[in-house]
């Protein structure tokens, strides 16, 4: 499974971008997106999501089966 940014609740502020140690965090002026194909949860490197664990506004959520 991967994470999504919920574009609802974001409030663009760019915390999530540099934690992402994959790199599937991108954007496109204020709307931020994780490429669920990069994604793999921290997984090896954290024990848990980093761009979850930074973001003040609690977007970044698991992406629903």
């Amino acid at each position: 499974m991967a994470y999504k940014i919920d574009t609802e609740t974001c409030t663009a502020c760019g915390s999530c971008e540099s934690e992402c140690p994959n790199k599937a965090i991108t954007h496109k002026g204020k709307i931020y997106t994780i490429n669920a194909a990069k994604c793999k949860e921290c997984e090896g490197d954290f024990d848990a999501p980093q761009c979850a664990e930074v973001c003040p506004s609690g977007s970044c959520v698991p992406l629903a089966a």
